[in-house]
């Protein structure tokens, strides 16, 4: 009896050994900071970070995975009106038309964007965050000035990005058609898609986090996700470091909101560009993908990216392609 007993318990208790932390403190991501660095991994003065990680073996890799030679856009339609998620319209402003082409022949049009937010794909640099006054490596926020970034800016990316990419399809994997805000997404949960996918996370990816943010806004509408977004756990960032993802990207912003952790409005974001110099994808649209994903049942693909070429830019918007 006593041994039935025994056994019952830690059965019980299994779940809640495999459990990640839920109680994170301001306290354990200043100690995350040092432990998931990346400073100097690659040199004092890298400016690249963990795209260090996409090596031209990577790259070939990645052109391997293309069979059927489908692509699909990772981003979202421009959005042009003010919403609760979009404080700062797309800007679209036609110069000359078809009534009035420059030199009796062109149609010329004008974009403004501050792109930065919840709205516009983009991409930010590791110049984006700092935090005690210091950027990614160590360099001074004192070298973002009026003229730009002069340090970890855009332009280092002017190459773009080819590597292996993975949907991480988060209502897929628990039967939803998207998160409620404020739902975290915890280690446990990309264990739970590796095992259900078959698939592993390696070395230079670039993973995409599906919270089907997008799905969720055209069936209710706009909400004020800044406050009130699904997304990763403070805790995630270890599993990120463990697997040396070369990039992070999602339909929102990456981090949960609110945070969960007291003092830290958003611990992804701090420790992905500051400690650990991963770059992120933000407000990528992944309903397209996501469909394109589930009826292959293929959860990897290569990826592109390129972001604008701008010097001192702390970040880009662009059009990241998914080759199935």
């Amino acid at each position: 009896m006593k041994s039935s007993l025994v056994l019952i318990l830690t059965l019980l208790l299994l779940p809640l050994a495999a459990q990640s932390p839920r109680n994170v403190t301001q306290a354990d991501v200043e100690r995350m900071m040092k432990e998931l660095s990346n400073w100097g991994r690659w040199g004092k003065q890298d400016q690249l970070g963990a795209l260090n990680l996409i090596t031209p073996a990577k790259r070939k890799e990645a052109a391997a995975l293309v069979k059927e030679g489908v692509s699909v856009s990772l981003a979202r339609d421009t959005e042009t009106e003010k919403a609760l998620d979009n404080d700062s319209p797309f800007v679209h402003e036609m110069n000359n038309t078809g009534a009035n082409p420059l030199a009796g022949s062109y149609a010329m049009d004008t974009y403004k964007v501050s792109y930065h937010g919840y709205a516009h794909t983009h991409m930010d640099s590791l110049s984006h965050l700092f935090y005690n006054g210091k950027m990614f490596n160590g360099f001074s926020k004192d070298e973002v000035t009026k003229q730009g970034a002069g340090k970890l800016a855009i332009l280092n990316v002017k190459n773009g990005i080819l590597t292996r990419g993975l949907l991480i399809d988060i209502p897929w994997l628990k039967g939803v058609p998207y998160l409620d805000g404020g739902q975290a997404i915890y280690p446990e949960d990309l264990d739970a898609w590796e095992k259900k996918t078959g698939l592993k996370v390696r070395s230079g990816d670039v993973i995409f986090i599906r919270t089907g943010r997008w799905a969720r806004r055209k069936a209710k509408g706009p909400w004020d996700i800044a406050n009130n977004a699904a997304g990763l756990y403070a805790t995630c960032a270890k599993w990120i470091k463990d697997r040396d993802v070369a990039m992070v990207g999602s339909d929102a912003a990456s981090d949960v909101m609110p945070s969960g952790v007291a003092g830290v409005v958003q611990p992804i974001h701090q420790l992905l560009l500051n400690a650990m110099g991963v770059m992120i994808f933000d407000n990528c649209d992944l309903e397209a993908v996501g469909q394109a994903a589930a009826q292959r049942n293929r959860w990897e693909f290569m990826l592109t990216a390129s972001p604008l070429a701008v010097p001192g830019g702390t970040g880009s918007p662009l059009n990241p392609i998914a080759t199935f």
